[in-house]
């Protein structure tokens, strides 16, 4: 409940979670697998309107809608002096002597989408779908109903199978999303906007692929990835989670996961899972079965232009590494903030969604190699990748414990001004709201308008904990550091590198 309120309503904003589920039908009330047309119709020849109609013909007996019951149970408290806040000893005086108030219970209702993957009843959907069910319900195409028996989740790829018994079921063909080309013709088949339809037929709307390798950003309320997603304006409603985004072969090539709204309807920008990497999970899923990801323990950014040019590289290609975790496999293999990851075991690193594919996608305990960048010198770097711990909403290891440290005595708050900008001990009362140590850098205060810092793309509330590879604990380590740097600067922060020039360009 706490959580809840601290969701802000954005007027435009991602909408992940398309809650809202439809129910459809292009057959028959008898569905079997001898009846579903096979892929093999769909031919070159085949005219665009009648392709989307085979498309419907395979696919649609496949698709299924999800309803999902949660029960949450609190107890409401009764305040027998006013307000809340107020009288807070009475009301509790009056509460041990009559008792606690009843608890009540909240039912909740959830809906979307998902598309059934073989014959013994396995259905593929998102995890956000069936996250905290305590009751699901599948509909197929043909108004069967049957109860759903959750067996996997991945909270990080937004991946989970469930699985119903029932006779007679189609199932769909998984196909290649290896070989996607901007501007090829696909299908999207969802439940959008639940029952309002009280049917069980389904929605079928055609559109391009129109990008490929998107992300969208993290929230702190989830762990999952949303990395090297692609990108269509096929239409895409609340409901349509889980999904199939499909090629006019009838391939599911996607699941669909969230969409891009000022309204929180269809405006042509929509978001889905490839299935390459749905198949590279989902036996696990079915076997109920803990999906490990590979992980180094780092930090790291894109190279951008003035990067680029602050390390004299002739391309933007590779990754800046921001932060090294202290006892992680990059630190403990000597990979170093600052360094530039060119590549992995000989496979070219672009970006960091190339970096985080490749690493997640590395059984721990193997061995890899890479070739870095450390002050103009070329360095191979053995690191062998661990398993991917579990983080807390504050993007912390929750296995790891931090030791208690002894308080320091305060700093003095005096602010210094450099280049525009001003920065300052991080206060106690901030530091504990954001889970940091005073110690670890100082805080931005103000920034000047048309000013070298503005132009670099710091912003007020940044902790600044590095200046040309120096670290920064205190106000007295930033005053010393930039003394020491007369021209172009390199500052690190908790968002990344940042480079600050000497003036204004």
């Amino acid at each position: 409940m706490k959580r809840a309120s601290r969701i802000s309503s954005l007027v435009i904003g991602i909408i992940i979670g398309l809650a809202i589920a439809g129910k459809f039908n292009l057959t028959p009330a008898s569905i079997s697998e001898s009846n579903v047309p096979e892929a093999s119709l769909l031919s070159a020849n085949t005219d665009f309107s009648t392709a989307i109609s085979k498309v419907a013909e395979i696919v649609g007996p496949t698709v299924v809608s999800i309803r999902t019951e949660s029960v949450q149970r609190y107890r409401s408290r009764q305040y027998f002096f006013g307000s809340p806040g107020n009288d807070e000893p009475f009301d509790r005086f009056f509460e041990d002597f009559f008792g606690e108030s009843p608890e009540r219970e909240l039912h909740r209702a959830g809906f979307g989408s998902g598309v059934i993957i073989d014959n013994a009843g396995h259905i593929l959907t998102n995890e956000h779908v069936v996250a905290e069910a305590d009751k699901i319900t599948v509909t197929l195409a043909d108004g069967r109903e049957f109860m759903g028996t959750l067996k996997g989740t991945d909270p990080r790829s937004d991946l989970a199978v469930i699985k119903i018994n029932a006779p007679n079921l189609p199932k769909s063909t998984l196909g290649d999303s290896d070989n996607l080309k901007i501007g090829q013709w696909v299908v999207a088949v969802g439940n959008p906007y639940g029952t309002i339809f009280h049917n069980p037929e389904p929605t079928v709307t055609a559109g391009v692929i129109s990008a490929l390798h998107r992300s969208l950003p993290t929230t702190p309320r989830r762990d999952s990835n949303y990395t090297d997603l692609i990108q269509t304006d096929a239409a895409i409603n609340p409901g349509n989670s889980g999904g199939p985004l499909v090629n006019l072969k009838g391939e599911i090539i996607a699941i669909n996961v969230a969409i891009f709204s000022t309204s929180g309807g269809y405006q042509g920008i929509g978001f889905a899972i490839p299935i390459n990497t749905a198949k590279q999970i989902v036996e696990q899923l079915i076997e109920g079965k803990k999906v490990v990801y590979g992980w180094i323990g780092v930090s790291a950014q894109d190279i951008d232009q003035r990067l680029s040019q602050y390390f004299g590289l002739k391309t933007k290609n590779g990754v800046l590494v921001s932060k090294v975790l202290p006892g992680g496999p990059a630190g403990k293999g000597g990979l170093q903030e600052g360094d530039i990851i060119f590549s992995i075991d000989g496979q070219p690193i672009k970006n960091t969604t190339e970096l985080m594919k490749i690493v997640g996608n590395t059984p721990a305990k193997k061995q890899i190699s890479m070739n870095v960048l450390r002050n103009n010198t070329a360095l191979n770097i053995p690191i062998t990748v661990g398993r991917r711990p579990t983080f807390d909403e504050f993007g912390r290891v929750q296995e790891e414990e931090t030791p208690a440290e002894s308080a320091e005595p305060q700093e003095a708050r005096i602010e210094i001004q450099w280049r525009g900008l001003t920065v300052r001990s991080i206060p106690p009362e901030i530091a504990d709201r954001i889970r940091v140590d005073i110690s670890e850098g100082v805080i931005i205060t103000g920034i000047e308008d048309n000013s070298p810092v503005q132009a670099s793309g710091l912003r007020k509330a940044d902790i600044i904990t590095n200046v040309n590879k120096n670290t920064i604990t205190c106000l007295e380590d930033f005053e010393i550091a930039v003394k020491d740097s007369p021209g172009d600067c390199l500052i690190r922060t908790f968002r990344g590198y940042f480079v600050v020039k000497k003036n204004v360009q």
